[in-house]
This record gives C-alpha cells, sequence and structure tokens, in this order.
C-alpha cells in the first residue's frame, strides 16, 4: 500500500512529524488545520495506523510513524535535491527558501539578501532560522536548510562551502575617553575588563584568548554576551571592551580602541548541501550575496 502514498502525504507526515500540533504543522503547510486532518484520515487508511495520537500537549507520534520517518524526511530531501530547468529565472522561482545563520550574518548577508529577493523573486518565500550547531548537518540531509551563513570553523565536512570574505576584529569600548586617549598598548589594554560573546554557552573564554597568550599577555573577562548584538548593548555606558566584527561597527555609544595590531580575521562562508550545486537559484542567490558584499566593500 506504500505506492498508493502521493507526494502531499509525505509532506504531511513530515510536517506533523516535525511540529506537536495540527495547528502547527498547516501553518507549517500554509493549509487549513482541516486539510491536514483530511489528509491524515487518508493516510491512516492507506498504511493501517494511527500514526499520531492526541495527547495533553498535543499529538505523539506511534512506534511505526516514528520508524518511518527518517525515510520520508530522505524522500523529501532528494526529492528537493532535483535540479530546476538551468535557464530557470528567480522571477518565475515558486518555492521556500530556509536560510541559517549567526546574529552576525543575519545582519550583514542576509538582510540584505532578503529585500533583493523580495524584489527579484517575489514568489519566493524566505524563512530564516539561527544557527543550530549540532543540528546543522542533519537539517541539511533532510532538506529543512537550504543554504547557511557562517564562519568556516563552524562548517562540519562534507558540506559545500564557498568563501565569502574575511572579517576582521576591531577594539571598542562604551567608555569615550578610553578611545580618545590614543593608540593603546597591548598591555595596558589587558588590564581592562573584558566581554565576550559566546552563543548558547555560559563561558568567559573567547576566541581572542589565544592570540593574547602569543603576545606574553592575559586579559580579564569579567562578562559573557550570547550575541554580538547583546555584548554591543551591554558595552553602552560602561567601561568594559571587546573585539567586534568591523562590519557591525560603528554603533551609537560604543567607541573604537586604536591598536598596535589585532587579532587575526575570521572567514565567512556559505554552506549548502552537495545535492544544491545542481541547484540553478541557489547558485542565483549565492552570486547575488557575493556581488553585494563585493560593491559593499568596493572604494567609492
Amino acid at each position: 500500500m506504500i505506492d498508493k502514498l502521493e507526494l502531499t502525504h509525505l509532506r504531511t507526515l513530515d510536517a506533523l512529524n516535525r511540529f506537536d500540533t495540527i495547528s502547527a504543522a498547516a501553518e507549517h503547510l500554509d493549509v487549513s488545520q482541516q486539510a491536514v486532518s483530511l489528509q491524515l484520515k487518508k493516510i491512516r487508511t492507506i498504511l493501517g495506523d494511527p500514526l499520531f495520537v492526541r495527547t495533553g500537549q498535543g499529538m505523539a507520534p506511534t512506534p511505526y510513524a516514528k520508524l518511518i520517518a527518517p525515510h520520508i524526511g530522505q524522500v523529501l530531501a532528494q526529492l528537493n535535491a532535483i535540479p530546476l530547468p538551468v535557464e530557470a529565472r528567480p522571477e518565475q522561482a515558486e518555492r521556500t527558501l530556509v536560510i541559517s545563520g549567526t546574529d552576525y550574518t543575519q545582519k550583514v548577508i542576509v538582510a540584505d539578501l532578503v529585500r533583493e529577493l523580495r524584489v527579484a523573486a517575489p514568489r519566493v518565500k524566505v524563512a530564516v532560522v539561527d544557527i543550530e550547531v549540532s543540528a546543522l548537518t542533519r537539517k541539511l540531509h533532510q532538506g529543512e536548510i537550504d543554504l547557511i551563513f557562517t564562519v568556516d570553523g563552524y562548517v562540519a565536512p562534507g558540506l559545500v562551502t564557498q568563501p565569502l570574505f574575511t572579517e576582521q576584529y576591531r577594539c571598542v569600548t562604551g567608555n569615550r575617553a578610553l578611545a580618545e586617549g590614543g593608540v593603546m598598548p597591548l598591555t595596558a589594554l589587558g588590564e581592562h575588563d573584558f566581554i565576550v560573546t559566546n552563543p548558547g554557552v555560559a563561558s568567559f573564554r573567547g576566541s581572542a584568548d589565544g592570540w593574547f597568550a602569543r603576545q606574553g599577555l592575559r586579559r580579564r573577562v569579567v562578562a559573557s554576551a550570547p550575541s554580538f548584538f547583546m555584548a554591543l548593548e551591554y558595552l553602552r555606558g560602561s567601561t568594559l571592551v571587546a573585539f567586534m566584527p568591523s562590519r557591525l561597527l560603528p554603533q551609537d555609544g560604543v567607541f573604537e580602541i586604536a591598536l598596535p595590531k589585532y587579532p587575526p580575521g575570521y572567514q565567512v562562508v556559505a554552506a549548502c548541501h552537495p545535492n544544491a550545486r545542481n541547484d540553478p537559484f541557489l547558485s542565483w542567490v549565492l552570486e547575488r550575496a557575493r556581488a553585494r558584499l563585493v560593491s559593499a566593500t568596493s572604494p567609492a
């Protein structure tokens, strides 16, 4: 009876596996709750299993539903990997594009890209999600994410990466007087209190610690923030100092401290599943992202 399943059935099962209520699955599929309920009724008849049962928290999958979930995800991922005609144009594309990025890449890359897509590919829906490092590879393989913008070191082996640019660090503070004192020696910098950025981790270690050690110095980290944007907020009106990506600057209430040298920068990349190399629309999206980044750094 498996051969009686249709693509709509698979998408319905996938949505119900990923969300715990019919209403959430319906919203994800952009259909009515009644449509999802009717599809589920048909699928139950075809497969001879309840598949999902009501609980106090929503819908729970049966053992059989859990068994077939990976197979359904694999089939949908393979279908999503079928290449579009090479001559397909952005204005004709009709699909959902899921982009994952850090708060930093969402600001410096994705924001402009979303605005351009609304003009050049108006039939394309864009969903932007925060990066979950532990689940990135799985979600790419299952077709839940199309494109990632992140730091090179966060990309798992087996994914296709394209370098976009190298970001540089700058030293900043919320104390104007510190920034107006001229070039600050690194020994003097190490005497100030630092804030570091550690997404999802309560840690007082930062990426510049090794660089400080190579200078024969140590720094005093007294605060940790979950994102660059919150670190900037905590800096304002304080005497804290921090290293920030140059593309996030300038910021109101934050002042740059000149240093004799800075920690090494990091490479920002786009990453996708190997199957996406045959997707002309994704290739076009990447080309537009690169073109905008190049124009943003070109001299006027």
